[in-house]
Protein backbone atom coordinates (compact mmCIF):
# COMPACT_ATOMS: atom_id res chain seq x y z
CA UNK A 1 0.00 0.00 0.00
CA UNK A 2 2.81 2.60 0.96
CA UNK A 3 4.71 1.75 -2.30
CA UNK A 4 1.32 2.10 -4.33
CA UNK A 5 0.76 5.72 -2.49
CA UNK A 6 4.03 6.77 -3.29
CA UNK A 7 4.15 6.09 -6.75
CA UNK A 8 0.61 7.80 -7.13
CA UNK A 9 2.20 10.89 -5.44
CA UNK A 10 5.38 10.74 -7.59
CA UNK A 11 2.94 10.50 -11.34
CA UNK A 12 0.44 13.51 -9.36
CA UNK A 13 3.76 15.40 -8.64
CA UNK A 14 5.31 14.75 -12.59
CA UNK A 15 1.74 15.69 -13.38
CA UNK A 16 1.70 19.00 -11.91
CA UNK A 17 1.06 22.18 -13.21
CA UNK A 18 3.17 24.76 -11.76
CA UNK A 19 3.16 28.77 -12.36
CA UNK A 20 6.23 30.56 -13.94
CA UNK A 21 7.93 33.20 -13.74
CA UNK A 22 10.47 34.93 -16.42
CA UNK A 23 13.27 36.15 -13.65
CA UNK A 24 16.80 37.61 -15.66
CA UNK A 25 18.88 38.62 -13.53
CA UNK A 26 20.97 42.37 -14.19
CA UNK A 27 24.27 40.60 -14.33
CA UNK A 28 23.10 37.93 -17.19
CA UNK A 29 21.66 41.59 -19.07
CA UNK A 30 25.29 43.18 -18.56
CA UNK A 31 26.80 40.39 -20.02
CA UNK A 32 24.72 40.08 -23.13
CA UNK A 33 25.69 44.16 -23.91
CA UNK A 34 29.38 43.21 -22.97
CA UNK A 35 29.24 40.81 -25.84
CA UNK A 36 27.33 43.01 -28.86
CA UNK A 37 29.38 45.57 -28.27
CA UNK A 38 32.68 43.41 -28.66
CA UNK A 39 31.71 41.77 -31.52
CA UNK A 40 34.85 41.17 -33.93
CA UNK A 41 33.03 42.16 -37.25
CA UNK A 42 34.15 40.65 -40.69
CA UNK A 43 34.53 43.29 -43.70
CA UNK A 44 31.76 44.04 -45.65
CA UNK A 45 30.45 42.20 -48.11
CA UNK A 46 31.19 42.14 -51.75
CA UNK A 47 27.63 42.81 -53.24
CA UNK A 48 25.57 45.30 -53.01
CA UNK A 49 22.37 42.97 -52.32
CA UNK A 50 21.99 39.97 -49.84
CA UNK A 51 23.44 37.25 -51.81
CA UNK A 52 25.97 36.88 -50.04
CA UNK A 53 23.76 36.36 -46.53
CA UNK A 54 22.97 39.43 -43.87
CA UNK A 55 24.70 42.53 -44.92
CA UNK A 56 26.92 43.93 -42.27
CA UNK A 57 25.09 47.13 -42.17
CA UNK A 58 21.90 45.69 -41.39
CA UNK A 59 23.71 43.61 -38.01
CA UNK A 60 25.94 46.60 -37.05
CA UNK A 61 22.59 48.76 -36.80
CA UNK A 62 20.78 45.96 -34.99
CA UNK A 63 23.71 45.36 -32.75
CA UNK A 64 24.03 49.33 -31.65
CA UNK A 65 20.63 49.77 -30.89
CA UNK A 66 20.98 45.88 -29.01
CA UNK A 67 23.61 46.77 -27.52
CA UNK A 68 22.82 50.10 -25.70
CA UNK A 69 18.93 51.18 -26.39
CA UNK A 70 17.43 47.81 -26.18
CA UNK A 71 15.49 46.41 -23.16
CA UNK A 72 14.66 43.51 -22.07
CA UNK A 73 12.76 44.71 -18.99
CA UNK A 74 9.61 45.18 -21.41
CA UNK A 75 9.32 41.68 -23.09
CA UNK A 76 10.20 40.70 -19.22
CA UNK A 77 7.12 42.34 -17.67
CA UNK A 78 4.82 41.54 -20.71
CA UNK A 79 5.55 37.76 -20.41
CA UNK A 80 4.88 37.76 -16.50
CA UNK A 81 1.59 39.34 -17.18
CA UNK A 82 0.45 36.28 -18.87
CA UNK A 83 -0.53 32.85 -16.91
CA UNK A 84 2.86 31.30 -17.44
CA UNK A 85 3.35 27.53 -16.52
CA UNK A 86 5.35 24.25 -16.65
CA UNK A 87 4.34 20.89 -16.59
CA UNK A 88 5.73 17.53 -17.24
CA UNK A 89 5.23 15.55 -20.03
CA UNK A 90 7.29 12.07 -21.05
CA UNK A 91 10.13 13.44 -18.26
CA UNK A 92 10.45 16.60 -20.02
CA UNK A 93 9.02 20.36 -18.23
CA UNK A 94 6.96 21.92 -21.07
CA UNK A 95 6.60 25.45 -20.49
CA UNK A 96 3.09 27.21 -21.87
CA UNK A 97 0.87 30.02 -21.91
CA UNK A 98 -2.32 29.83 -20.88
CA UNK A 99 -4.65 32.34 -21.47
CA UNK A 100 -8.77 31.62 -21.02
CA UNK A 101 -11.30 33.91 -22.67
CA UNK A 102 -14.04 36.12 -20.62
CA UNK A 103 -16.84 34.31 -23.02
CA UNK A 104 -18.31 31.70 -22.40
CA UNK A 105 -18.38 28.33 -24.76
CA UNK A 106 -14.88 29.79 -25.94
CA UNK A 107 -13.36 27.01 -28.33
CA UNK A 108 -10.38 25.44 -26.88
CA UNK A 109 -7.14 26.35 -29.24
CA UNK A 110 -3.39 25.34 -29.06
CA UNK A 111 -0.94 27.63 -30.54
CA UNK A 112 2.51 26.44 -31.97
CA UNK A 113 5.63 28.41 -32.95
CA UNK A 114 8.08 27.33 -35.24
CA UNK A 115 11.98 28.32 -36.13
CA UNK A 116 14.16 30.49 -35.45
CA UNK A 117 11.16 31.46 -32.99
CA UNK A 118 9.68 31.61 -29.11
CA UNK A 119 6.22 31.79 -27.67
CA UNK A 120 6.85 35.83 -28.45
CA UNK A 121 5.72 35.16 -32.27
CA UNK A 122 2.16 34.44 -30.99
CA UNK A 123 1.90 37.29 -28.25
CA UNK A 124 0.37 39.66 -30.28
CA UNK A 125 -2.19 37.19 -31.08
CA UNK A 126 -3.07 36.39 -27.31
CA UNK A 127 -5.87 39.26 -26.86
CA UNK A 128 -7.71 39.21 -30.65
CA UNK A 129 -8.50 35.58 -29.77
CA UNK A 130 -9.32 35.61 -26.55
CA UNK A 131 -10.93 38.80 -26.29
CA UNK A 132 -12.24 39.30 -30.21
CA UNK A 133 -14.98 41.85 -29.16
CA UNK A 134 -12.19 44.67 -28.49
CA UNK A 135 -11.04 43.56 -31.81
CA UNK A 136 -13.95 43.97 -33.92
CA UNK A 137 -14.91 40.14 -33.58
CA UNK A 138 -17.83 38.41 -31.50
CA UNK A 139 -18.12 36.65 -28.36
CA UNK A 140 -18.90 33.31 -30.45
CA UNK A 141 -15.23 33.65 -32.32
CA UNK A 142 -13.67 33.43 -28.65
CA UNK A 143 -10.59 30.91 -27.95
CA UNK A 144 -9.39 29.51 -24.46
CA UNK A 145 -5.69 30.07 -25.74
CA UNK A 146 -2.54 27.38 -25.09
CA UNK A 147 0.79 28.37 -26.02
CA UNK A 148 3.91 25.95 -25.67
CA UNK A 149 7.51 26.53 -25.85
CA UNK A 150 8.49 23.27 -27.98
CA UNK A 151 11.27 21.32 -26.64
CA UNK A 152 14.67 22.65 -26.19
CA UNK A 153 12.99 26.06 -27.03
CA UNK A 154 12.74 29.16 -24.52
CA UNK A 155 11.91 28.00 -21.21
CA UNK A 156 10.82 24.63 -21.67
CA UNK A 157 13.45 21.55 -21.27
CA UNK A 158 16.07 20.58 -23.52
CA UNK A 159 16.16 16.80 -24.08
CA UNK A 160 18.96 14.96 -23.04
CA UNK A 161 17.78 12.04 -25.15
CA UNK A 162 16.77 11.53 -29.12
CA UNK A 163 13.34 10.76 -29.50
CA UNK A 164 11.34 14.62 -29.61
CA UNK A 165 10.66 14.51 -32.67
CA UNK A 166 7.33 16.18 -34.28
CA UNK A 167 5.62 13.23 -33.95
CA UNK A 168 6.53 12.91 -30.57
CA UNK A 169 5.23 16.49 -29.89
CA UNK A 170 2.23 16.06 -31.35
CA UNK A 171 1.66 13.48 -28.99
CA UNK A 172 2.74 15.83 -26.01
CA UNK A 173 0.38 18.40 -27.17
CA UNK A 174 -2.87 16.47 -26.67
CA UNK A 175 -1.57 15.25 -23.42
CA UNK A 176 -1.38 18.56 -22.11
CA UNK A 177 -4.41 19.49 -23.43
CA UNK A 178 -6.09 17.18 -22.16
CA UNK A 179 -4.18 17.68 -18.62
CA UNK A 180 -6.00 21.08 -18.78
CA UNK A 181 -9.17 19.52 -18.84
CA UNK A 182 -9.79 20.02 -22.37
CA UNK A 183 -12.08 17.06 -24.17
CA UNK A 184 -12.56 19.03 -27.68
CA UNK A 185 -10.16 21.52 -29.00
CA UNK A 186 -8.60 22.83 -32.13
CA UNK A 187 -4.54 23.26 -33.14
CA UNK A 188 -2.79 26.28 -34.99
CA UNK A 189 0.76 26.66 -36.54
CA UNK A 190 3.15 28.05 -39.15
CA UNK A 191 6.65 26.70 -39.47
CA UNK A 192 7.58 23.66 -37.04
CA UNK A 193 4.09 24.52 -35.74
CA UNK A 194 2.50 23.77 -38.85
CA UNK A 195 4.18 20.56 -39.26
CA UNK A 196 3.35 19.38 -35.65
CA UNK A 197 -0.44 20.63 -36.17
CA UNK A 198 -0.91 18.21 -39.25
CA UNK A 199 0.73 15.72 -37.49
CA UNK A 200 -1.64 16.23 -34.88
CA UNK A 201 -4.05 15.85 -38.11
CA UNK A 202 -2.51 12.84 -39.13
CA UNK A 203 -2.70 10.87 -35.46
CA UNK A 204 -6.48 12.23 -35.32
CA UNK A 205 -6.77 12.28 -31.28
CA UNK A 206 -10.29 11.86 -30.92
CA UNK A 207 -10.31 15.18 -28.48
CA UNK A 208 -8.73 17.04 -32.05
CA UNK A 209 -12.05 18.80 -33.86
CA UNK A 210 -9.61 20.02 -36.61
CA UNK A 211 -6.73 22.39 -37.16
CA UNK A 212 -5.36 25.57 -38.62
CA UNK A 213 -2.26 25.99 -40.90
CA UNK A 214 -0.88 29.05 -42.18
CA UNK A 215 2.40 27.22 -43.79
CA UNK A 216 0.34 24.09 -45.45
CA UNK A 217 2.26 20.70 -46.35
CA UNK A 218 -0.03 20.39 -49.27
CA UNK A 219 2.97 20.46 -52.09
CA UNK A 220 2.42 17.30 -54.50
CA UNK A 221 4.76 14.50 -54.06
CA UNK A 222 6.20 14.99 -57.87
CA UNK A 223 6.77 18.76 -57.57
CA UNK A 224 8.16 18.54 -54.34
CA UNK A 225 10.63 16.17 -55.54
CA UNK A 226 11.32 17.72 -58.93
CA UNK A 227 11.70 21.20 -56.69
CA UNK A 228 13.88 19.54 -54.24
CA UNK A 229 16.01 18.03 -56.84
CA UNK A 230 16.35 20.57 -59.65
CA UNK A 231 14.24 18.64 -62.06
CA UNK A 232 12.32 20.52 -64.68
CA UNK A 233 8.54 21.70 -63.77
CA UNK A 234 6.76 18.63 -63.97
CA UNK A 235 3.82 18.67 -66.80
CA UNK A 236 0.68 20.23 -66.86
CA UNK A 237 0.42 22.69 -63.64
CA UNK A 238 -1.35 25.71 -63.98
CA UNK A 239 0.01 29.79 -63.91
CA UNK A 240 -0.81 29.53 -60.34
CA UNK A 241 0.86 26.53 -59.79
CA UNK A 242 3.82 27.12 -61.74
CA UNK A 243 4.88 30.06 -59.59
CA UNK A 244 4.15 27.95 -56.84
CA UNK A 245 6.74 25.87 -58.39
CA UNK A 246 9.46 28.30 -58.98
CA UNK A 247 9.23 29.43 -55.28
CA UNK A 248 10.00 26.06 -53.42
CA UNK A 249 12.60 25.54 -56.54
CA UNK A 250 14.00 28.93 -54.87
CA UNK A 251 13.84 28.17 -51.31
CA UNK A 252 15.43 24.94 -51.58
CA UNK A 253 18.15 25.79 -53.81
CA UNK A 254 18.96 29.18 -52.18
CA UNK A 255 16.63 29.51 -49.04
CA UNK A 256 17.32 27.16 -46.00
CA UNK A 257 20.83 26.29 -45.65
CA UNK A 258 20.25 26.59 -41.75
CA UNK A 259 17.77 23.81 -42.15
CA UNK A 260 20.24 21.84 -44.09
CA UNK A 261 23.32 22.64 -41.71
CA UNK A 262 20.86 22.28 -38.31
CA UNK A 263 19.48 18.79 -39.95
CA UNK A 264 23.12 17.38 -40.58
CA UNK A 265 25.43 19.02 -37.95
CA UNK A 266 23.15 20.95 -34.99
CA UNK A 267 25.81 20.85 -32.59
CA UNK A 268 28.49 22.44 -34.33
CA UNK A 269 27.27 25.54 -34.75
CA UNK A 270 28.87 26.61 -31.15
CA UNK A 271 29.06 30.04 -32.99
CA UNK A 272 25.54 30.92 -32.24
CA UNK A 273 25.58 29.50 -28.48
CA UNK A 274 28.59 31.64 -28.00
CA UNK A 275 28.16 34.96 -29.89
CA UNK A 276 24.61 37.24 -29.62
CA UNK A 277 25.65 38.77 -33.07
CA UNK A 278 26.14 35.51 -34.68
CA UNK A 279 23.27 33.91 -33.46
CA UNK A 280 21.16 37.37 -34.87
CA UNK A 281 22.35 36.96 -38.05
CA UNK A 282 21.82 33.51 -37.76
CA UNK A 283 17.73 33.85 -36.98
CA UNK A 284 17.57 36.68 -39.15
CA UNK A 285 18.56 34.77 -42.14
CA UNK A 286 15.35 32.75 -42.06
CA UNK A 287 14.06 33.39 -46.11
CA UNK A 288 14.60 36.17 -48.08
CA UNK A 289 10.81 37.55 -47.79
CA UNK A 290 11.71 37.77 -44.04
CA UNK A 291 15.47 39.17 -44.34
CA UNK A 292 14.08 41.79 -45.93
CA UNK A 293 11.06 42.66 -44.00
CA UNK A 294 13.86 42.72 -41.08
CA UNK A 295 16.31 44.48 -42.50
CA UNK A 296 13.82 47.07 -43.21
CA UNK A 297 13.24 47.58 -39.83
CA UNK A 298 16.78 48.01 -38.72
CA UNK A 299 17.09 50.85 -41.80
CA UNK A 300 14.57 52.75 -39.75
CA UNK A 301 11.71 51.84 -42.10
CA UNK A 302 7.99 50.40 -40.26
CA UNK A 303 7.57 47.11 -42.09
CA UNK A 304 4.79 45.34 -39.39
CA UNK A 305 7.67 44.22 -36.87
CA UNK A 306 9.48 47.01 -34.97
CA UNK A 307 13.09 46.32 -33.86
CA UNK A 308 11.90 45.12 -30.53
CA UNK A 309 9.73 42.89 -31.93
CA UNK A 310 12.68 41.28 -33.88
CA UNK A 311 15.46 41.20 -30.39
CA UNK A 312 12.72 40.09 -27.72
CA UNK A 313 12.74 36.76 -30.11
CA UNK A 314 16.41 36.41 -30.68
CA UNK A 315 16.69 37.63 -26.66
CA UNK A 316 14.59 34.83 -25.31
CA UNK A 317 17.08 32.80 -27.06
CA UNK A 318 20.29 33.81 -25.95
CA UNK A 319 18.95 34.14 -22.32
CA UNK A 320 17.91 30.65 -22.11
CA UNK A 321 21.11 29.15 -24.54
CA UNK A 322 18.41 27.14 -26.68
CA UNK A 323 20.26 28.07 -29.97
CA UNK A 324 21.25 24.26 -30.15
CA UNK A 325 18.86 22.90 -28.05
CA UNK A 326 16.14 24.01 -30.63
CA UNK A 327 18.24 23.20 -33.37
CA UNK A 328 18.46 19.79 -32.81
CA UNK A 329 14.41 19.40 -34.02
CA UNK A 330 15.86 19.55 -37.45
CA UNK A 331 18.28 16.52 -36.87
CA UNK A 332 15.44 14.85 -34.94
CA UNK A 333 13.14 15.08 -38.02
CA UNK A 334 12.11 12.41 -40.30
CA UNK A 335 9.49 14.21 -42.33
CA UNK A 336 8.88 16.59 -45.44
CA UNK A 337 8.27 20.28 -44.66
CA UNK A 338 6.02 20.93 -47.66
CA UNK A 339 4.66 18.07 -48.85
CA UNK A 340 1.25 16.22 -48.07
CA UNK A 341 1.21 14.51 -44.94
CA UNK A 342 -2.74 12.53 -45.23
CA UNK A 343 -4.15 14.75 -42.81
CA UNK A 344 -7.73 13.41 -42.47
CA UNK A 345 -10.00 15.88 -39.75
CA UNK A 346 -10.94 18.85 -40.75
CA UNK A 347 -8.12 21.51 -42.71
CA UNK A 348 -8.45 25.67 -42.16
CA UNK A 349 -5.53 27.28 -44.70
CA UNK A 350 -4.14 30.49 -45.11
CA UNK A 351 -2.26 31.18 -47.62
CA UNK A 352 0.14 34.47 -47.34
CA UNK A 353 1.49 35.38 -50.29
CA UNK A 354 5.12 35.81 -49.00
CA UNK A 355 5.46 32.64 -47.53
CA UNK A 356 8.22 29.92 -48.83
CA UNK A 357 5.76 27.45 -49.70
CA UNK A 358 2.85 29.31 -51.70
CA UNK A 359 -0.41 26.93 -51.43
CA UNK A 360 -3.34 27.44 -54.57
CA UNK A 361 -6.32 26.60 -53.50
CA UNK A 362 -6.01 23.38 -56.09
CA UNK A 363 -3.40 22.04 -54.00
CA UNK A 364 -5.38 22.65 -50.81
CA UNK A 365 -7.86 20.46 -51.75
CA UNK A 366 -5.93 17.66 -53.03
CA UNK A 367 -4.17 17.54 -49.90
CA UNK A 368 -7.07 18.02 -47.47
CA UNK A 369 -10.94 16.00 -48.27
CA UNK A 370 -11.95 17.57 -45.62
CA UNK A 371 -10.88 21.58 -46.41
CA UNK A 372 -13.45 23.51 -44.14
CA UNK A 373 -11.54 27.17 -45.24
CA UNK A 374 -9.26 28.40 -47.53
CA UNK A 375 -8.31 32.29 -47.77
CA UNK A 376 -5.81 33.83 -49.85
CA UNK A 377 -4.07 37.11 -48.20
CA UNK A 378 -3.13 39.81 -50.10
CA UNK A 379 -0.62 40.77 -47.25
CA UNK A 380 1.58 38.66 -45.12
CA UNK A 381 4.39 36.33 -44.60
CA UNK A 382 6.36 33.21 -42.93
CA UNK A 383 5.89 34.70 -39.36
CA UNK A 384 2.21 35.69 -39.91
CA UNK A 385 1.38 35.98 -35.97
CA UNK A 386 4.41 37.89 -35.42
CA UNK A 387 3.96 40.35 -38.50
CA UNK A 388 0.16 40.62 -39.29
CA UNK A 389 -1.57 39.17 -36.02
CA UNK A 390 -4.86 41.20 -37.07
CA UNK A 391 -4.80 39.10 -40.50
CA UNK A 392 -4.04 35.95 -38.60
CA UNK A 393 -6.41 36.17 -36.04
CA UNK A 394 -9.62 36.82 -38.27
CA UNK A 395 -8.17 33.69 -40.18
CA UNK A 396 -8.28 31.87 -37.19
CA UNK A 397 -11.67 32.82 -36.38
CA UNK A 398 -13.15 31.95 -39.47
CA UNK A 399 -11.17 29.26 -40.32
CA UNK A 400 -12.71 27.37 -36.86
CA UNK A 401 -16.46 28.73 -37.03
CA UNK A 402 -17.85 26.02 -38.74
CA UNK A 403 -16.55 23.24 -35.74
CA UNK A 404 -17.99 25.50 -32.97
CA UNK A 405 -21.24 24.00 -32.67
CA UNK A 406 -19.87 20.58 -32.43
CA UNK A 407 -17.59 21.57 -29.75
CA UNK A 408 -20.21 23.28 -27.59
CA UNK A 409 -22.34 20.06 -28.27
CA UNK A 410 -19.34 17.75 -26.68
Amino acid sequence: MTEAIATQRSSEQANAIRPFRVNVSEAELTELRRRINATKWPERETVTDATQGVQLATMQNLARYWGTDYDWRKCEAKLNALPQFITEIDGLDIHFLHVRSKHENALPLIVTHGWPGSIIEQMKIIDPLTNPTAHGGNAFDAFHLVIPSMPGYGYSGKPTTTGWDVPHIARAWVVLMKRLGYTKFVAQGGDWGAVITELMGVQAAPELLGIHTNMPGAVPADVDKAAFTGAPMPDGLSPEEKVAFERLTFVYSKGIAYGYQMGLRPQTLYGIADSPVGLAAYFLDHDAWSYALISRVFSGEAAGLTRDDVLDNITITWLTNTAISGARLYWENKLPFFSVKGVSIPVAVSAFPDEIDLCPRSWAERAYPKLIHYNKLDKGGHFAAWEQPQLLSEEVRAGFRSLRKIAIAA
